[in-house]
């Protein structure tokens, strides 16, 4: 599903995961969001009938549920449980976004990095010292080029806070990154990794 299509059903995500992104005029990816099964996406659209915000963009084949705009707003109007879901859920897109605005404006490439992985770790279910990302996205959203991120990646990997397999990235020392996120020098392209 491309960003400006004109189709305006809403999409329950039924299984594997999605992403939502965007791309700039030189073809630049920028990632989103990650919609996990039984979860929404294009609802916008549905609401206020003007294309589509972002692409959609699936790894692995995935399955989707299709809804169109009609019988998605008579839901909402109908059941008010799933309009305040949904309500919330853009609240959330507006809090993020704003968060977003509120880095690039005032902080420097490595640590917007460095404050998207700590956004994006879960603890990991198998080692409770760790934390993970996965899937590890190929684009992170921190508002920088890929070989910027790389950089970062290469430099936490080199001492030892993280490691990182095909699709997860396992945070091994999350009090340093932690650390680095709150002292990193606002000079310097790398922080304290030097």
């Amino acid at each position: 599903m491309d960003c400006d299509d004109e189709n305006r059903d809403v999409f329950f995500v039924v299984a594997d995961p999605v992403q939502i992104v965007n791309y700039s005029r030189s073809g630049r990816e920028t990632a989103y969001a990650s919609i996990n099964p039984g979860g929404y996406l294009v609802e916008l659209a549905a609401i206020d009938g003007q294309p589509r915000s972002a692409t959609v963009v699936a790894a692995d084949d995935c399955l989707l549920a299709a809804v169109p705009p009609q019988v998605f707003l008579t839901l909402l109007r109908d059941h008010p449980d799933l309009s305040i879901r949904v309500l919330q859920g853009l609240a959330s897109i507006i809090r993020s976004c704003d968060d977003r605005i509120k880095d690039l404006s005032t902080l420097r490439a490595v640590k917007r990095v460095y404050l998207e992985f700590l956004r994006l770790a879960k603890p990991d279910a198998i080692n409770p010292n760790s934390w993970v990302i996965h899937p590890m996205r190929t684009q992170v959203d921190a508002g920088t080029t890929r070989e910027a991120v790389a950089r970062v990646l290469a430099h936490l990997a080199e001492a030892g806070i993280i490691e990182r397999t095909s699709k997860t990235l396992y945070i091994r020392d999350k009090p340093k990154l932690e650390m680095l996120d709150e002292v990193v020098n606002p000079d310097s392209d790398i922080g304290l990794l030097r």
